[in-house]
């Protein structure tokens, strides 16, 4: 019997994508609330979110790596693995994730509890990528994160986000709120189930200390729950 190192590269990604299909259908089982997908995303689509960074926007932060599927993309189109800072919230995934890139940077944490200033003190990550399920957070959550992802980015830096909805998952008052804008570069049916990918740029200056409140020029978000 072979070892898996002797197998075709093909095969190869095979028997991975099989292995990370059950850790990341276990850990939904586990938490449906904490975990966003039932598999993991196919290459179809991590090539799709991958297609437009190189490595000139090195470095790269990837939000919610998972099982290293938009890595592995990352990684095909140059980037180098010393350049990539990948942020996961599961303990199994991350220990998953320092083993087969062991060069990367891997954090373990919740992305809405990142420091810019602490992880990327120059402001100097190029692209951001995400595989967060945004459409399941409190919108104050989604605006934490992408008020300290986009603290990260240069000022042409861009973050893409995957969808398995119909539109953007980012509310347009969350953009207006901090100056953003999206636009969807592509969707793919060959991954389970179906998705798109959005680009979300400046606009305008952003406000890396903009808060949601009540006035003149404030946006109406719904109030938290909790």
């Amino acid at each position: 019997m072979q070892s898996l190192d002797e197998l075709p590269p093909k095969s190869r990604r095979n028997v991975f994508e099989i292995g990370d299909g059950l850790r990341l259908f276990s850990a939904w089982l586990l938490d449906p609330l904490k975990i966003a997908a039932v598999a993991p995303s196919g290459r179809r689509l991590a090539m799709l979110i991958t297609q437009e960074i190189d490595p000139h926007a090195s470095p790269v932060l990837e939000l919610g790596a998972g099982t290293g599927a938009f890595t592995r993309a990352l990684l095909e189109r140059g980037i180098a693995e010393h350049d990539l800072t990948l942020v996961e919230m599961s303990a199994d995934f991350a220990q998953l994730l320092r083993k087969r890139f062991p060069r990367a940077r891997v954090i373990e944490a919740n992305a809405a509890s990142l420091s810019a200033a602490k992880l990327f003190p120059s402001a100097s990550v190029g692209a951001a990528i995400s595989g967060l399920g945004l459409l399941s957070m409190h919108p104050r959550t989604v605006l934490t994160i992408l008020r300290s992802t986009f603290a990260c980015l240069r000022p042409d830096g861009a973050l893409y986000q995957f969808t398995y909805g119909p539109r953007c998952p980012i509310q347009p008052a969350i953009l207006n709120r901090l100056g953003l804008k999206a636009e969807r570069i592509g969707g793919t049916w060959a991954n389970l189930p179906p998705a798109a990918v959005y680009r979300i740029t400046r606009s305008a200056p952003i406000s890396v200390s903009a808060t949601i409140g009540t006035g003149p020029g404030a946006t109406n978000l719904p109030a938290d729950g909790r």
